[in-house]
């Protein structure tokens, strides 16, 4: 069997199904094939899809508090309104509290399991690939950075990055360990606006993509984080002006179609879009004929 690439979607505010990531996965498998010269069928088998499905663990919890808002009298702009619930209220509760018990921990455990899935699936030690959105993009370099920096602080006995819950979720294997990370597609990102919480002037410390295990086993091969965005969208923000040499190309789209790509709606449409679905596949179709 040819070299396998797990490929791991990470979901972003709105009202998000299982399926979120269906038809991405698609249009990159029919493209990936297409620059590879692989049948659709020997492509499915290289490219390992794993989505990251955390939308469950706060959409009882929205969906009660935007009832309980509706309760409080007539509103104007109610779309735009659930637009800011979505997003301005999963990122305030995501963000990290003391204690086991917090949406931080719970939905980091979500990546855990999911990460394991894979390994079940494919094997421990496939290069990984994370197409983030929104959010997601928040609770993947968040996820990664736990990962990355926890062994110093541990080997400098301060306390572990990464919640008890899921440190008993990640299994020894490469691929779990954040280890083979490759390569992390961001795509309309507010990492920008949560540079904002660090107290450091560079706007805290941008995570390791390759990681670098990955990198020194596989010195220049190219990989490693492209930030895809819309001038249009509001939320998502170039990055490698933030975080020189950490961004391996700041990638402009013109997302969605003739009601979506010329407003903040474009936000929303980065999952369809053939520019973006393009520049993932030829990316990873290119890396990994070099592998």
């Amino acid at each position: 069997m040819p070299k396998q690439l797990a490929v791991a979607f990470v979901h972003g505010i709105g009202n998000q199904g299982p399926g979120f990531s269906d038809e991405m996965a698609a249009d990159v498998l029919k493209r990936f094939a297409g620059y590879t010269k692989l049948s659709r069928a020997d492509a499915a088998n290289v490219l390992v899809f794993q989505p990251v499905f955390w939308a469950p663990v706060l959409a009882a919890k929205e969906q009660l508090l935007w009832g309980k808002l509706l309760e409080g009298g007539e509103l104007d702009y109610l779309s735009l309104r659930r637009f800011m619930v979505n997003f301005a209220a999963d990122a305030v509760a995501y963000q990290p509290m003391p204690g086991e018990s917090n949406v931080y921990a719970d939905v980091h455990a979500c990546f855990a399991d999911s990460l394991a899935n894979v390994v079940k699936r494919a094997g421990p030690d496939l290069p990984l690939v994370v197409i983030a959105h929104s959010l997601g993009t928040v609770i993947a370099s968040n996820y990664f950075y736990d990962l990355q920096e926890s062994p110093k602080r541990v080997s400098a006995k301060r306390p572990d990055l990464v919640p008890k819950k899921v440190r008993a979720k990640i299994g020894d294997t490469p691929l779990e360990k954040g280890e083979t990370l490759a390569w992390l597609f961001t795509m309309g990102s507010p990492i920008a606006l949560w540079s904002l919480r660090y107290e450091n002037p560079d706007f805290g410390v941008p995570i390791q993509v390759p990681a670098a295990a990955f990198a020194k086993a596989h010195a220049g091969l190219r990989c490693g984080w492209v930030n895809i965005f819309d001038e249009d969208d509001v939320i998502g923000y170039p990055l490698s002006t933030l975080y020189p040499g950490a961004i391996l190309q700041d990638k402009r789209v013109n997302a969605g179609g003739w009601l979506s790509s010329w407003n903040p709606m474009s936000h929303d449409a980065y999952w369809t879009d053939s520019d973006v679905t393009d520049k993932i596949a030829s990316e990873l179709a290119a890396f990994w004929k070099a592998l």
